[in-house]
């Protein structure tokens, strides 16, 4: 499978696992999305991209269909 990289922004809450248990959320601004596989994406944020999440296909399409994620390109 082709990694496929879009510019997106985040505009309202994101739930992630992180890697200690807790959750986490995805900060409001602008982000890279990367379709790993046909399961999962990573989500990568802050100015330098310096932060990650990897999140399911469907936490992607529901934070999409809801208008928390706007896919810019």
């Amino acid at each position: 499978m082709t990694h496929t990289m879009h510019s997106a922004r985040i505009i309202g809450p994101i739930p992630y696992s992180k890697s200690d248990g807790k959750t986490g959320t995805i900060p409001i601004g602008p982000c890279l999305i990367e379709q790993v596989d046909e399961h999962s994406f990573d989500v990568i944020w802050g100015a330098r991209g310096q932060s990650s999440a990897a999140l399911r296909v469907e936490d992607v399409k529901a934070a999409a269909d809801v208008g928390n994620l706007v896919l810019l390109d």
